[in-house]
């Protein structure tokens, strides 16, 4: 980082990655700023600006020395596990004089949770941090280390009669190109062996693609689906509406009927006589619903929602980009598969791919689409703008 870059990042204030020290007087407030990085997306803790004015106070060589020196201990010995840090020394002119700032890069872990040495986990919420008190937060943070996947856990309650059975029958004869009957093989064994059940009980990633009702046990887990009169998710008036419910194959039928329905056809320079063509691409629509369904947070209990308004669409799923993943990431077709259950099975029942070339896809058939990774509300928000009607 250089001078100008720092001075940018001053000027714009505090975030949930850049955060500033006047100095280190604390070093229980240091390890939790850096284990709330760590569990969060990483960032940089600036010492020797001022706390909330963003005033360049600077640091002294002694200073600088000691404060290095303390931050690494830290990061060795008071966080659980440790963290790796860099840090570097940036020159300031103002008021014509020179003033040091120490930089602390904390990169984002992958050994999620991190725990200060009292065992407290943190947090980012905005330029804020905050500890962890709920399960699914802890559960969120081992599924980013790659430790756990929602999917592969199982669902209380449910047990083998929750299987639609018949469903299962043509997904393994399309899969095999035989039918069950004629594999000889044992049902239960089957289901076992495809971690469609676990324990007797349906993991969530079977019950989400083979069960009878998966909304019967995992409600939230369904798309919500509206199409607005103007531009404001505030309105109360609206076209059409619709709870989705199914598995997943099944919601993202309905999600790609519903937005058929509602979305316009034009000629588009064609002749008079032709069939309209639909006023975004349905290529991109199909994709970006795979997409949400297939790698939205599981962990999270909220309902993917589906919105059109006047002048553009929104596909809105809960969870922001896991493991470091940056929208021009997934723009070139890197991925990580959040749910691997889920997308095995989607492999031979929807048109997925699996191999992160559905976003770059999904771009090049509509190249005004417009990606959001809200780390701070944990979702991911996808935006078609709508063309703009002539009269």
């Amino acid at each position: 980082m250089n001078a100008l870059e720092l001075l940018e990042k001053i000027n714009a204030g505090e975030t949930s990655r850049v955060q500033f020290k006047r100095e280190i007087s604390s070093p229980d407030a240091l390890a939790a700023e850096m284990t709330a990085m760590a569990n969060s997306s990483g960032g940089i803790i600036l010492v020797g600006v001022q706390d909330g004015t963003g005033e360049i106070v600077g640091l002294d060589y002694g200073e600088i020395q000691h404060t290095g020196s303390l931050a690494a201990n830290i990061a060795t010995n008071n966080l659980i596990p440790l963290v790796y840090i860099e840090t570097e020394v940036i020159a300031l002119e103002t008021e014509n004089q020179k003033k040091h700032v120490l930089v602390i890069y904390v990169k984002e872990g992958v050994n999620k949770p991190y725990k200060d040495k009292n065992l407290t986990v943190w947090i980012k919420q905005g330029a804020d941090k905050r500890r962890v008190t709920e399960n699914f937060e802890m559960l969120r943070l081992f599924q980013s280390s790659g430790a756990l996947f929602a999917d592969e856990m199982t669902v209380p309650d449910t047990d083998i009669k929750d299987v639609n059975v018949d469903y299962f029958h043509a997904y393994f004869n399309k899969t095999f190109e035989e039918s069950f009957e004629e594999s000889g093989l044992n049902f239960k064994k089957v289901l076992i062996n495809m971690n469609i059940i676990r324990n007797d009980k349906l993991t969530l990633g079977g019950l989400l693609f083979f069960g009878k009702d998966p909304q019967q046990y995992k409600p939230a887990f369904c798309i919500k689906a509206v199409s607005f009169f103007g531009n404001s998710i505030g309105s109360t008036e609206y076209r059409d509406s619709e709870d989705m419910r199914g598995t997943i194959p099944e919601l993202f039928e309905k999600a790609v009927a519903f937005l058929l329905r509602n979305l316009k056809k034009t000629q588009q320079g064609q002749n008079f006589n032709m069939p309209g063509k639909l006023e975004v691409s349905k290529i991109a629509l199909e994709e970006i619903l795979q997409n949400a369904l297939i790698h939205r947070e599981y962990f999270k209990n909220a309902a993917i929602r589906v919105l059109l308004f006047d002048n553009r669409i929104e596909i809105i799923s809960p969870g922001n980009l896991p493991n470091s993943l940056t929208v021009e990431n997934i723009k070139f077709g890197n991925s990580v598969i959040r749910n691997n259950l889920l997308a095995s099975y989607c492999v031979n029942a929807m048109p997925y791919r699996g191999l992160g070339s559905g976003i770059r896809r999904a771009v090049k058939e509509q190249p005004n689409i417009e990606f959001t990774n809200d780390v701070d509300g944990l979702q991911f928000i996808v935006t078609i703008p709508r063309p703009e009607e002539k009269r």
